[in-house]
């Protein structure tokens, strides 16, 4: 459950090549445009940001050429939306990836990190793969998420959990599910990096790297995205398949998919285990390692083709 394929990037990290600095560039301005353009996002303590944000967002999805599918729901009255994009693929079209990450804020909080740099990532990466056409196996979807935040978080609320309700109803055919959260903080400090007991015998003390983490039951598709990330990308990660009550394993969309039985991991920064920004007003863009974001996101450019072309355990 912890031991995974390949072997962590040691030492210096090379020079962002062209089309990272470009990258970099592009996820800077997608966290400016939530963290600071539009500021607190929530249904519970700004919904105007909210709203603002889900429009936003649409518009950057429309802009790659995609025609968003919003998934509209109602809490305490008020409408709040899942924002959903397909590209179907070609050979298995019923099997399906996603990629997702939580726009909304904790409280009327600037969110650089949590999670606006989660979602910077999907646009990046719903972006490059507009172009591309059809994959050649399954059908890829993007999918921006309302209310991971409390008072929300794993509730019949989440919108994560709304979402990954209706595919179950559906009965579509989920073969893996990113959840992209909190990708932006990174230090070398040593000391930087903390862990619920007992795992830090096992990893970093650093939190230079960029973590994976499934439950059990998803421990195959947490092993092949490890490995396909290490293959591709110059970049410390750690990645593990743990029980779901640890405190943190659980802690984003990606356990509204368990509730339905499909695979999901987490890629994170590992959020308060690290980030000492995390739920305050000084989680702002300057806090963040665009750099380092950069060469995550090219990493799983790479892991999603693989994933979309190549069976997944």
């Amino acid at each position: 459950m912890i031991r995974m394929p390949g072997r962590s990037h040691r030492g210096p990290l090379p020079s962002l090549d062209r089309e990272q600095v470009t990258l970099r560039d592009l996820l800077k301005e997608y966290v400016d445009l939530l963290a600071v353009e539009i500021g607190g996002r929530s249904l519970d303590a700004d919904q105007e940001g909210l709203a603002e944000a889900a429009k936003a967002l649409e518009m950057e999805l429309s802009r790659a050429g995609y025609n968003v599918d919003p998934q509209v729901f109602e809490v305490r009255g008020q409408p709040c939306a899942n924002l959903i994009v397909e590209i179907p693929g070609r050979r298995k079209p019923d099997e399906i990836v996603i990629v997702g990450a939580h726009y909304d804020s904790c409280g009327d909080l600037p969110a650089a990190n949590d999670n606006a740099s989660g979602v910077a990532a999907t646009l990046a990466l719903a972006r490059s793969f507009a172009g591309r056409g059809s994959p050649a196996g399954r059908s890829l979807r993007f999918v921006l998420f309302v209310n991971e935040e409390p008072p929300f978080f794993q509730t019949d609320a989440m919108g994560s959990r709304v979402y990954a309700r209706r595919c179950r109803e559906r009965g579509e055919q989920v073969v893996a599910m990113l959840s992209l959260e909190t990708i932006g903080y990174y230090s070398d400090e040593p000391g930087s990096q903390k862990y619920p007991f007992p795992l830090s015998a096992f990893y970093p003390s650093r939190g230079n790297f960029i973590g994976f983490v499934g439950n059990v039951a998803s421990r195959g598709l947490v092993r092949r995205v490890v490995g396909s990330f290490r293959r591709h990308a110059n970049f410390p990660s750690e990645g593990a398949a743990l029980p779901s009550r640890l405190p943190g394993v659980g802690w984003s969309d990606h356990w509204a998919f368990w509730q339905e039985g499909y695979p999901a991991l987490m890629v994170t920064d590992t959020a308060p285990f690290r980030d000492p920004h995390y739920h305050t007003p000084e989680d702002m863009p300057e806090t963040l390692d665009f750099d380092r974001m950069a060469r995550v996101v090219a990493g799983l450019d790479r892991v999603i083709t693989d994933l979309v072309s190549d069976p997944v355990d």
